[in-house]
């Protein structure tokens, strides 16, 4: 999983040819914490299709923002630089991996 910041969020995220997954969360966050192990799951299992990254709304205000991000965890899907699918709140390996499924 990258770390994403208001510095590097086009070239590693808006720019990717890759599927991009943007998780958003903080540290103080404990479903963030219990995401942060699935999606390093898929992130491995779609290493050739995927990439995906973690923004510390904290660290990244500016990204978190342009994304309307107003509780966490939230999971943002970019395709070709434009949003195509989100959720909020934590979820499950297998919902995770059909909505991947469903853009790749």
């Amino acid at each position: 999983m990258i770390e994403i910041d208001d510095q590097n969020f086009i070239e590693q995220m808006l720019n990717s040819p890759k599927l991009a997954v943007l998780d958003f969360g903080g540290v103080w966050c404990q479903p963030c914490k219990k995401l942060e192990p699935i999606l390093d799951e898929v992130a491995g299992e779609y290493a050739e299709r995927i990439v995906v990254g973690h923004c510390d709304v904290a660290k990244g205000p500016a990204t978190a923002k342009r994304f309307g991000i107003m509780s966490v965890p939230t999971v943002v899907l970019l395709k070709g630089g434009q949003e195509v699918d989100r959720f909020v709140g934590l979820q499950g390996k297998p919902k995770i991996v059909e909505m991947i499924d469903r853009h790749l």
